[in-house]
């Protein structure tokens, strides 16, 4: 409970921070408020969302509900309100980045800890896959799925927060290079996740599906070097497709992604691999790097 009370006694003082800035200079408040009554919109947030997070702060669980509440609210009803005008695209990011640290913080004022296990139900929980199917039925699950995940996480998802960035008057310039770079991480980075889903299809017995895990420890292809290299593969394709579109809050919501995973869904599939495989998963754990590629033990000793 600790840091979510001082996550929101932070929130309380960044509130009454900004709240000055508005008041104080017009280009914060328009960047942030575009047209709307500063004095209106402070009836609201000031008792909400400022006085809301200190009275949080101080254990007052209540208030903690109603800060996060109010703070996801804004954070919606301000994002509309710069796609519809325009306006106010500062501060609907400003907001959306408060309601995600009130939602965690609440989750540890009410638990101690963030039920990252959530995400992780229904067709997502993690199941192996049924060990009878033929190869080419994993393949091509495998490749159905990449053809999903691709259009949504690098197509659909990428062009609607580029077109907001846009639209909400946010958008910086990139360099002229950012181009070429774009284009030649997202080839490599494509490359290493076919790669990848290949071995884990041929080899596992199985998908890189959760509903539909592989049988078997992969430990050939990209695996031999990095314990995860479809999510190594996924997030570098995000940052490359940030930089096609020029959108950094394309790249944010890859790094972002990548966070995601890292904390609330590795740990659980780690688990979930021990719990099958024990020592030999153990094993491949300690001598191959998560993210940064390493060469096992066993094969320096023959390079040497």
């Amino acid at each position: 409970m600790h840091w979510g009370r001082v996550y929101f006694a932070v929130q309380a003082v960044a509130g009454v921070a900004w709240w000055i800035a508005v008041f104080a200079w017009v280009p914060v408040r328009e960047a942030t408020l575009g047209g709307l009554d500063p004095v209106v919109v402070a009836a609201f947030d000031v008792p909400l969302f400022v006085v809301g997070s200190a009275v949080a702060a101080a254990g007052v669980r209540a208030s903690a509900l109603v800060a996060t509440g109010w703070t996801c609210l804004v954070a919606v009803a301000l994002a509309g309100y710069a796609t519809i005008t325009g306006e106010a695209g500062w501060g609907v990011l400003l907001m959306a980045a408060a309601a995600a640290g009130s939602v965690a913080a609440l989750c540890l004022v009410l638990w101690g800890r963030v039920p990252t296990e959530w995400i992780l139900r229904g067709p997502f929980a993690f199941r192996p896959a049924a060990a009878r199917q033929a190869t080419a039925r994993h393949v091509a699950t495998t490749f159905g799925q990449i053809v999903v995940f691709w259009g949504l996480f690098l197509g659909v998802i990428p062009l609607a927060l580029a077109a907001l960035e846009q639209r909400w008057a946010v958008a910086i310039g990139f360099p002229p290079f950012a181009l070429a770079v774009g284009v030649a991480v997202l080839a490599l980075a494509s490359i290493l996740g076919i790669g990848s889903a290949v071995a884990m299809s041929t080899r596992g017995r199985g998908t890189p599906l959760p509903s539909a895990m592989p049988n078997l420890l992969v430990i050939a292809g990209p695996y031999r070097w990095l314990r995860n290299p479809m999510a190594v593969a996924g997030i570098a394709q995000g940052v490359a497709v940030g930089l096609l579109l020029g959108s950094w809050l394309v790249i944010v919501y890859a790094l972002a992604g990548s966070l995601l995973w890292n904390y609330a869904i590795r740990p659980a599939e780690e688990a979930d691999l021990e719990r099958r495989f024990g020592d030999e998963f153990r094993r491949y754990r300690s001598e191959v790097g998560c993210w940064i590629p390493r060469v096992p033990k066993a094969r320096r000793s023959a390079l040497g």
